[in-house]
């Protein structure tokens, strides 16, 4: 089954993104914070990791830092979900070595397909 690590502060985000995905068989996980998510991306590798670039303790720049700087998670697509203006996102989100960029609030309609695209370019 494929992994899918959530790393967002906010409770109605972490919700609408499992109520979205829950029909297409992805296991979700949840990590509220920067330092938690990173904790989890190592013990479960998951196949994709969404990140708050707001987050609470790390912001998700850090987070994605510190997780390109471990050698088993180079390979794991990393998804920057941010509230910024979409160019700034995407220039964020590239330049901290993300895979891409989903701005919020999230297209419910586009957003599985936006995942599976994400998955699909790690195979």
């Amino acid at each position: 089954m494929t992994t899918i690590l959530q790393i967002e502060d906010n409770h109605a985000n972490r919700l609408l993104v499992e109520r979205v995905l829950a029909p297409h068989n992805y296991r979700l996980l949840h990590a509220s914070d920067g330092e938690s998510g990173v904790t989890l991306a190592l013990e479960e590798k998951p196949d994709l990791i969404l990140v708050d670039m707001g987050l609470p303790d790390v912001d998700g720049q850090t987070v994605v830092t510190l997780l390109r700087q471990i050698p088993e998670m180079q390979d794991i697509p990393i998804v920057a979900v941010t509230a910024w203006p979409p160019e700034k996102a995407m220039e964020i989100a590239q330049r901290y070595g993300c895979d891409g960029c989903i701005t919020k609030p999230i297209d419910i309609r586009s957003f599985p397909a936006e995942i599976a695209a994400y998955l699909e370019k790690r195979k």
